[in-house]
C-alpha cells in the first residue's frame, strides 16, 4: 500500500459521507452535474448516480492505476502524485456538486 492510498481512503470516506449527508437534503430526482460558463446546468444525472457514482468512479480509477503500475510499470510514472491529485480533486468536485444541489432545493 502506497502512502498516497491513505489520502485516497480518507477522500473515499469523505465522498461517501457527503453522499449520506446531502442525499436526504436533495429534494430533486435529478442533480445538475456540469455547468456552463453562463452558470446554467449542461446536463443532469439521476439522484442515485449523482450520489454514489463518484464512489464507483474513484474505485475504478484506483483499480486502473493499480493495473497499470502492476503490469506495465515501465510506462507509469508519478503514481503517488496521480492518486493524490485524483483523490483531492474528485472529493472537492463531489462536495461542490452535492452542496449546490442541496442549496437548489
Amino acid at each position: 500500500m502506497l502512502p498516497a492510498d491513505y489520502v485516497f481512503a480518507v477522500s473515499l470516506a469523505f465522498v461517501a459521507s457527503c453522499s449520506l449527508y446531502f442525499g436526504p437534503r436533495i429534494s430533486s430526482d435529478r442533480v445538475a452535474m456540469q455547468w456552463g460558463f453562463d452558470g446554467s446546468p449542461n446536463w443532469y444525472a439521476p439522484k442515485g448516480v449523482a450520489l454514489w457514482g463518484m464512489v464507483a468512479f474513484m474505485l475504478a480509477i484506483r483499480f486502473l492505476i493499480w493495473l497499470a503500475a502492476t503490469y506495465t510499470p515501465q510506462h507509469v510514472h508519478g503514481v503517488q502524485a496521480g492518486i493524490l491529485l485524483m483523490s483531492v480533486t474528485v472529493a472537492a468536485a463531489h462536495f461542490f456538486t452535492l452542496k449546490t444541489a442541496a442549496a437548489a432545493g
